[in-house]
């Protein structure tokens, strides 16, 4: 059995604020990456209990390169740096039996522990019509190779965006969020036993969790914070920007296609003048 592991920063066991999760001015970063190296470790161990023989971790927090390796399990192969045409989900393929999501959060616009979609330029994302956060982007892309994602961890609220997108996707909630930036932790230990729990709850049941499936070709569209960055992702070729509501839509013909100019239009918003 191959699992593939997308293992985000905002969702891990015990981190709560900014201060985790910033690789340039975070006090606690190192910490965080230590949490994040647990939480996957967990997983990895559950796994291989669980017949898995063989299991891809892509580092998929800000310039991806935060799990720290020499302490990773070493059944595991680890994907880590950037940049990459899929990101989150490099890697990827028809070879999987089952994906996980590990240290998830909400989209932007609903609270959750550090919610947002992707980039603070972001004020929500949608696939034919749907509004998704990052789980929903990345589960359709692994939806597009025929891989159920059968688990996720985080806070008690991606659970619920989770399951409303995935029904009979197993939950492993490390915490509960207080606000965006506070959170009821549970103790190393205990998040230690969820994440092993589910693991192994996800991969019994694997065979009952359908794929996340999308129409193709797929229609993304992208509403932007302002005009400013809505006008600059429009730069990208075959886009059609509608003024009235900041948005910006795209047709795309598979999975790798929509990744990378969800990302080029991202990269573009970005550098457009706030104010």
């Amino acid at each position: 059995m191959k699992l593939f592991l997308s293992v985000d920063m905002e969702g891990i066991s015990g981190i709560v604020d900014t201060s985790y999760i910033n690789p340039a001015s975070g006090v606690n970063y190192q910490r965080g990456r230590q949490f994040m190296t647990d939480d996957a470790n967990a997983v990895i161990e559950a796994a291989l209990e669980s017949g898995v023989t063989e299991i891809v971790v892509a580092d998929s927090h800000n310039t991806m390169n935060n799990i720290l390796w020499e302490k990773l399990h070493p059944k595991a192969r680890l994907l880590a740096g950037s940049p990459r045409d899929s990101s989150m989900m490099q890697g990827i393929d028809e070879s999987f039996d089952a994906a996980m999501f590990i240290g998830y959060h909400t989209r932007q616009g609903i609270p959750g522990v550090l919610s947002h979609t992707m980039s603070g330029v972001v004020h929500n994302m949608y696939i034919n019509g749907q509004v998704v956060g990052e789980f929903g982007f990345n589960a359709a892309i692994a939806g597009m190779h025929n891989v159920p994602v059968v688990m996720v961890s985080g806070d008690n609220l991606i659970a619920i965006e989770a399951q409303e997108l995935i029904p009979g996707i197993q939950t492993a909630i490390v915490k509960e969020a207080v606000s965006r930036t506070a959170a009821i932790c549970l103790s190393r230990e205990e998040a230690t036993a969820e994440l092993k729990r589910k693991t192994a709850n996800a991969l019994r049941n694997r065979n009952n969790i359908q794929p996340f499936r999308t129409a193709v070709p797929v229609e993304l569209a992208m509403e932007f914070s302002h005009a400013g960055q809505a006008e600059m992702a429009a730069i990208v070729p075959g886009t059609r920007y509608e003024t009235a509501i900041n948005t910006v839509y795209y047709n795309a013909a598979n999975p790798q296609d929509m990744y990378k100019t969800m990302r080029a239009m991202l990269n573009l918003a970005s550098g457009a003048e706030f104010f």
